[in-house]
């Protein structure tokens, strides 16, 4: 089971570090209407799969439920943001400061559980997310800029995975809530996009368009493989998978789309990395004492 388990988060993982290749491939298209094509087809895709499995009992608890709507509302729209960004980085040659945003993401879900569910930091903990602050700050200094692409998609994410872990919605439920709360804004300005001859469905080649209806299934096959591993497997294997998807990103913007990266630059991604590791091994000490100190 944990091999399963395994198999299919890392798979989730993987091709999340792949998605620069799709989006690279639609740098035709403007990102705010890719961005909106990924909200129409997912919710289209994970509908068939409602369909499919024929689960639809949850909808009509949910729609009775005012305060969880307007907790899916703000998560979607946390969730739009981030996409939003991610792909206009990644059509702007920026994948390696994205790869920045998913590399902290765990340390800002440590403050966000601090701060918001009043989670007690551990010492190493702490040191950890001592070592990512210093790495931004010294990002922020050798640019005169704070890197807000990998910030804004840390705490987008981070803040969407707090709501979500509050949350009674599984994966599933939750994104099609989302994507249904989204549908209206989405197909409606694609609508208009067409009546002003802009909507790329009508301007792009059929390549492209294929490409953009194949979005939803995209967004949706790689949230599902993960939510059936992350069920098989311990929290600090899913956490050492996690950063296969940054890990594939930064190299790729290294090595395939040749973005800028020097010494100085490597020095701040280096602070962060090594906040990862303290943050890991700390994980994995806990774990192995909770382990050790259960009865046989």
């Amino acid at each position: 089971m944990r091999r399963n388990g395994t198999l299919l988060a890392g798979s989730a993982y993987t091709i999340w570090g792949l998605f620069p290749l799709y989006f690279k491939a639609l740098h035709s298209v403007p990102s705010l209407e890719i961005l909106l094509n990924r909200m129409v087809w997912s919710l289209l895709f994970l509908i068939g799969i409602l369909t499919w499995k024929k689960h639809w009992g949850w909808i009509s608890q949910a729609i009775r439920n005012p305060k969880l709507v307007m907790s899916f509302a703000l998560s979607a729209t946390l969730l739009s943001a981030n996409w939003l960004v991610y792909i206009w980085a990644v059509n702007e040659g920026r994948v390696i400061d994205a790869s920045l945003g998913y590399f902290i993401t765990p340390l800002v879900n440590i403050l966000l559980g601090a701060v918001a569910l009043r989670e007690r930091m551990r010492t190493m903990q702490w040191v950890a997310v001592s070592f990512a602050a210093a790495g931004v700050l010294w990002l922020t200094w050798l640019t005169g800029n704070l890197p807000w692409i990998g910030l804004t998609l840390a705490l987008t994410f981070g803040t969407y995975g707090l709501l979500r872990k509050t949350s009674s919605l599984g994966a599933l439920e939750g994104l099609s809530l989302e994507t249904a709360l989204l549908f209206p804004f989405a197909g409606g300005y694609l609508c208009w996009l067409a009546l002003q001859g802009q909507n790329a469905w009508f301007t792009q080649d059929s390549h492209v368009v294929t490409m953009l209806l194949l979005t939803g299934p995209v967004t949706a096959i790689p949230l599902l493989l993960f939510a059936a591993g992350a069920r098989k497997i311990p929290m600090t294997t899913l956490g050492i998978l996690q950063y296969i998807s940054p890990m594939v990103q930064f190299l790729m913007g290294i090595w395939l789309f040749h973005e800028p990266f020097n010494a100085q630059k490597l020095a701040g991604f280096a602070l962060i990395w090594l906040a990862l590791i303290l943050y890991s091994a700390e994980g994995i000490w806990m774990n192995f004492r909770k382990s050790a100190d259960k009865p046989a």
